[in-house]
């Protein structure tokens, strides 16, 4: 699988373009809303040049008494553009939020579908925090920005525009004036933004390594408390919390330098506005009004400029945060290229042919040639040293490890030509780090066909995993809360509603990884007659350490260091007196 996204790095001119188009590709649905919201936006611009314009009559005409009716007829228009103006303003905003909103829905709804299909490989890189921070951070930052920048964009191009307009008509030779500054002020304002677009990329980078620190720190709260852990969890996070702050001031550096440099092209312009307009006033009869309206409109084009210059830093911000984002929907999803899809239960023999796999950046191979058969209904049980290759090798089934060569078959038909989802239909898993969902005991123990079961099916299924006395015992039976990966119940209890689960499932095919080897006897022994009815007429492949878990098994694979090394019933390889002896000769004088 290829991790690599199909985008290249922000920073070049074809992939900016690329990002951009992508990521306006996105309001196409809702091009109606944009339309009408660039519309009110551009109504609320043309309202401030007006103000402007309405200078020069005020001055030249109104105080000399020529119009009287100026009296009234200036106020009321004041009046009627700023409530204009005012009522263009909320409603584009609306309209905008809305565009931005329905726009995050889908570029979530994105990347979550892209997060559940990705191989189970990509999951243990153990980058839980930059994931979290891709779909609470970035990605608001992609929605939100866009319309931010669509709405300066439109709105404050407008406005210069008019303005130029403006200032063209009330006197071209100061305007000329304005033109030569004004670009002067844009080139100096860009050696600002590249600054700015590296900043906002490593801010983002270390706003994921902030929710990582965080997150480990929730969930090892009693290892660190009872390790003495605070000074070093303590350590770690102020050292990210620091280069957060120190990223936080290089940008507002960057960014306030923009403002006094604004400042400095606009005292300027402004002087040279004043040197000329005081000569034409002498020389060529420039208005008080005129000089009035035109200072107006210079004095109102800086605000639209400079936001127009900073919007360049929420672009490089949207379009970093855009990068992390297609990062993650562009990452490749899980191969599933097969086009057999099983009708109904498959009969449950499954085949090990001559496997062998090597990871990646490994130098030996972790599974060297394995080859065994459980028979439909046959209980077939891996065990070794830590390492040994029990999982790695399980894993192969539903697909989550591609073997370097040699096949898996289910009913005689390679894994690798099943559709996966029709594959994993055959599959339940029962495993010691059960995983709960926030929601009913129902609901857990229903999950995934939860809209086929019935309500006396769960309950059947709790008998069967002698939990159903415990259930009634809660405050509201089956439709109890059990809370966050069901912390409020013991370890036993978490693993008869997986058993549960697993029983709803009914499936042909159960793979036991380590069930019960987190348990004490007391809860291992109600776990065991759980997992005994849920075993019953199922192949199952077993994973385990505690020896005396798998003594009634078919068959019991001895691994060490990847390859089978043993391989009978458990009195059979008791009698033998080889590994597997060794190993339960261990265990039996450990508890004794």
């Amino acid at each position: 699988m290829s991790s690599t996204p199909s985008v290249q790095p922000a920073h070049a001119a074809p992939v900016r373009f690329e990002m951009w188009r992508r990521i306006y590709s996105r309001l196409g649905p809702y091009w109606k809303a944009a339309l009408v919201a660039t519309l009110l936006v551009s109504v609320s611009a043309a309202t401030q040049p007006a103000l402007a314009v309405i200078m020069k009559p005020l001055l030249d005409d109104g105080f000399t008494g020529d119009k009287p009716y100026y009296i009234w007829a200036i106020p009321l228009a004041v009046i009627g553009l700023m409530l204009l103006r005012g009522l263009c303003t909320f409603a584009s905003n609306y309209v905008l939020a809305w565009v931005a909103n329905n726009m995050l829905l889908g570029i979530r709804r994105e990347m979550f579908e892209r997060l559940l299909g990705l191989p189970d490989s990509e999951f243990k890189r153990g980058d839980t925090g930059r994931l979290l921070n891709r779909f609470t951070i970035d990605a608001s930052n992609v929605t939100n920005l866009a319309t931010e920048v669509i709405t300066v964009i439109v709105r404050e191009t407008m406005i210069v525009v008019a303005l130029l307009a403006v200032l063209l008509y009330m006197s071209w030779q100061l305007t000329l004036i304005v033109l030569v500054v004004l670009p002067l002020s844009v080139y100096v304002s860009r050696i600002f933004i590249k600054r700015l677009r590296r900043i906002n990329r490593d801010t983002i980078n270390m706003n994921a390594e902030l929710t990582r620190v965080v997150g480990e720190a929730i969930d090892g709260q009693r290892v660190i408390k009872l390790f003495d852990g605070y000074e070093r969890e303590s350590s770690r996070f102020q050292y990210v919390n620091g280069r957060l702050r120190r990223f936080a001031m290089r940008a507002v550096s960057a960014d306030a330098a923009m403002s006094p440099i604004t400042q400095f092209f606009v005292g300027l312009s402004v002087s040279a506005v004043i040197a000329v307009a005081l000569y034409q006033a002498n020389t060529e009869g420039l208005t008080v009004g005129s000089f009035a309206a035109f200072m107006a409109a210079l004095g109102q084009i800086f605000d639209p400029l400079k936001r127009l210059t900073n919007i360049a830093g929420a672009m490089q911000r949207m379009l970093v945060s855009a990068e992390s984002v297609f990062t993650l929907i562009d990452y490749d999803p899980e191969e599933d290229r097969g086009t057999h899809h099983f009708t109904g239960q498959a009969q449950g023999r499954v085949e090990f042919r001559n496997i062998v796999h090597r990871f990646a950046d490994a130098q030996a191979d972790t599974i060297s040639n394995v080859s065994f058969v459980a028979e439909p209904g046959q209980t077939v049980a891996l065990v070794g040293r830590s390492g040994s290759g029990k999982t790695t090798l399980v894993n192969m089934l539903p697909r989550f490890v591609t073997p370097t060569s040699g096949q898996v078959l289910v009913d005689g038909m390679p894994v690798d030509q099943c559709t996966l989802r029709s594959l994993r239909a055959q599959l339940s898993l029962v495993s010691q780090d059960v995983v709960l969902f926030d929601g009913t005991v129902a609901e857990n123990v229903g999950y995934g066909s939860l809209h086929e079961a019935s309500r006396e099916e769960i309950r059947q299924a709790l008998q069967a995993a002698n939990l159903a006395d415990f259930v009634d015992s809660l405050p509201e039976g089956m439709d109890t809360q059990v809370g966050e990966n069901a912390n409020t119940l013991s370890g036993g209890q978490r693993q008869r509603l997986a058993i549960a689960r697993a029983l709803i499932k009914n499936a042909p095919i159960l793979i036991l990884d380590e069930a019960t080897s987190a348990l004490d006897s007391e809860s291992e022994h109600q776990v065991q007659s759980s997992l005994e009815r849920l075993m019953a007429g199922r192949t199952t492949l077993v994973i385990a350490h505690r020896l005396s878990t798998v003594q009634k098994a078919d068959k019991i694979l001895v691994l060490d260091a990847g390859r089978i090394v043993e391989q009978g019933r458990h009195e059979e390889l008791l009698s033998q007196g080889g590994l597997y002896a060794s190993l339960y000769r261990m265990q039996f004088r450990d508890v004794n």
